[in-house]
């Protein structure tokens, strides 16, 4: 018999594991408390993304946009000469992605989940989770002034920062003071990137206080944006009597950024977030996913959100549909999924809190990306049919491509240890990523190393008698 499944929230994570669910023939109900298309930031997509939204079947649809088209990136960074990750050259002309309008983008994906059979409610704003000894059993939550109530099998909380589960709920987020930064940015109509980026590829430009992000939209739009510690932010504030005064400053005293839009002309409209960096105390328990923001929050400069949001939410729908037909026990699914999305979130945590220490060159952060590789390298990259480069985990990384490659593999969901890297990178001590998944085996089996993603015939979790993959 199919689940019943409510997700909370119609983001990235929301989308792609309700439509990977709804098109296995589970049950799916999507409560969104807002009415899309609406305005969201986070417009550079990695590579990975390409994958997902093949495997959800909605590629025709996205590329029927028009969006940009992304090839990797180009960084100024520190005392380091430009350097260029250029994804088809390192591992084929399939790798690439987009820069996306995310009110669009989140849309297209929303749709295509409702055409999938799911039942999104818009305007239902989530009230909590409720559970029956210790398990979720479903959602209560309010539409045009009504409460209501939707039994589930399980629950994926998807409902970003606003955190259903983990905020209001269970209140377990540590926040990583590392990355108490703030963003702020507006958009160009015209504009240019630095010469040797790769095709639609994001400009990273770091400054003595922070860094400037320069993304190429379709239509000759650039997304402008600069991120800087609050404390720096609160310190400079006072010195502008409005924030598009303070944008415009700022734009100003990066020489390489005001030159990219020195032909461009400013839209108007500045935007300031908080972007405070957070990890949930856990991802996943009896009966209920948290998925993307949900579970956790990274600094947005190796734009690692809207990976993380598809890749957890496919892990979720993957997990949910194996533990129901009983291929794995949820124990196992649930160590699975912990372990896998954890993993990622380190993994990238590591490299964002590298990239803070300014004084440390490429080559450290290529050595960084070799141990969060798991020594892959290069037998992976030859597996790819892909030159051997010294760049090439750092870029499987940032990618996303190192995550689908671990969720793939047997052995892939083995805790990874080389997130103690993120504490040896930063001043403070503080769990970087939350527990380790190894710690977590009071509470469900950690996953073992034969449990792997399949995606065909169908979605799951496939289990290999044979030893582990070497890694």
């Amino acid at each position: 018999m199919a689940p019943d499944v409510v997700v909370i929230g119609g983001g990235p994570a929301g989308s792609i594991s309700s439509a990977l669910l709804a098109r296995a023939g589970a049950r799916v109900r999507l409560l969104e408390r807002d009415t899309f298309p609406r305005y969201h930031v986070g417009e550079s997509i990695a590579s990975s993304c390409r994958a997902i939204i093949d495997l959800v079947g909605v590629r025709e649809k996205i590329e029927a946009r028009g969006y940009t088209v992304k090839e990797g990136l180009l960084l100024r960074w520190g005392a380091e000469k430009d350097w260029t990750i250029n994804w088809p050259d390192l591992f084929g002309d399939q790798v690439r992605s987009w820069q996306v309008d995310r009110a669009d983008f989140d849309d297209v994906l929303l749709k295509h989940a409702a055409e999938q059979g799911v039942e999104v409610i818009h305007q239902a704003q989530a009230k909590k989770v409720r559970f029956d000894e210790g398990r979720a059993v479903g959602v209560d939550w309010v539409l045009d002034g009504q409460e209501r109530y939707s039994a589930a099998d399980y629950v994926i909380d998807a409902s970003g920062r606003a955190g259903v589960l983990s905020a209001r709920h269970f209140r377990d987020r540590t926040q990583l003071d590392v990355f108490r930064n703030v963003a702020i940015w507006g958009y160009y109509q015209g504009g240019d990137l630095l010469p040797r980026t790769p095709r639609g590829g994001i400009n990273v430009i770091s400054s003595p206080h922070g860094w400037y992000w320069v993304i190429p939209l379709k239509g000759d739009v650039y997304s402008v944006g600069f991120v800087t510690h609050q404390d720096n932010f609160l310190a400079r504030k006072p010195e502008f009597s409005s924030t598009t005064e303070m944008f415009l400053a700022l734009v100003a005293e990066s020489e390489t950024v005001a030159e990219l839009i020195s032909g461009g002309t400013f839209q108007g409209k500045v935007r300031v977030e908080q972007d405070f960096s957070y990890s949930a105390a856990s991802f996943c328990g009896p009966g209920y996913f948290l998925a993307g923001d949900s579970a956790c929050f990274l600094d947005p400069l190796l734009s690692t959100g809207v990976h993380l949001a598809m890749y957890s939410g496919t892990l979720a729908a993957a997990s949910i549909l194996s533990a129901h037909a009983g291929e794995v026990t949820e124990s196992e699914a649930l160590g699975f999924y912990e372990s896998l999305y954890r993993n990622a979130y380190g993994r990238m945590f590591s490299m964002v809190a590298g990239f803070y220490e300014q004084y440390r060159g490429k080559a450290e952060y290529f050595w960084l990306a070799q141990r969060l590789a798991r020594g892959q390298y290069p037998q992976l990259m030859q597996s790819r049919g892909a030159a051997v480069a010294p760049d090439s985990a750092f870029a499987s990384i940032t990618s996303g491509l190192t995550d689908l490659d671990d969720a793939t593999r047997s052995g892939g969901a083995a805790p990874l240890d080389a997130m103690v890297l993120a504490t040896e990178l930063t001043a403070q001590k503080t769990v970087a990523a939350g527990t380790p998944a190894k710690d977590l085996g009071a509470r469900f089996d950690p996953a073992a190393p034969e449990l792997y993603l399949v995606t065909e015939p169908r979605l799951g979790i496939g289990r290999v008698t044979e030893p582990a993959t070497p890694r």
